[in-house]
């Protein structure tokens, strides 16, 4: 008699959200060519992120509420499209550093370029960005929900090993080492 094994479906991992960033240092042209850049890779409309109230750095021309990067949020089948495709992009290869203790990730994208099929645009230019990957699991709601929030406990939590192995198995992807000299 053959004996199937009920995997929990509250222990399911799923990507909850991918967040493409791109810093600028400041207003200007370099910002649009990246809100441009966003656009097109996300299909979506990025907002421009701006220095916060309390922050100023005179040597650096930083100031109060001046546009810095900008950002885009996907979630859900778009957010899984645009995470294999950037993959793709990085040959399937991330550093076990890229991965933190709450089963997050983010890596980076030196040119658009690398994306397969992705052509050069002269209004862009050659542009890189970031990309945070956040990984999440069934009633990790109970921690932003209105009423009655609660911490998620211990065991339910997503840890770097259980990130590691999600990546390698729905996306195979190669987990480099860090060679610390």
């Amino acid at each position: 008699m053959q004996e199937t094994v009920q995997e929990n479906k509250m222990r399911e991992i799923f990507v909850e959200k991918v967040t493409l960033n791109c810093g600028t240092g400041g207003p200007g042209d370099k910002l649009e060519k990246s809100l441009k850049l966003l656009a097109k890779l996300s299909g979506m409309k990025p907002v421009s992120t701006k220095a916060g109230p309390n922050t100023r750095i005179p040597t650096w021309g930083v100031r109060p509420g001046l546009e810095l990067g900008c950002r885009v949020t996907t979630r859900g089948k778009k957010a899984e499209e645009l995470l294999k495709l950037f993959m793709s992009a990085k040959k399937n290869r991330l550093k076990e550093s890229s991965f933190d203790n709450n089963g997050n990730f983010a890596f980076g994208i030196h040119e658009y370029l690398d994306i397969p099929g992705i052509e050069y645009d002269a209004d862009i230019g050659i542009i890189g960005f970031e990309l945070a990957i956040t990984l999440a699991r069934k009633g990790f709601r109970i921690r932003r929900r209105s009423l009655r929030k609660r911490s998620i406990p211990a065991k339910h939590k997503i840890n770097k090993e259980d990130a590691i192995n999600f990546m390698e198995k729905k996306y195979g992807a190669e987990i480099v080492k860090n060679d610390k000299k």
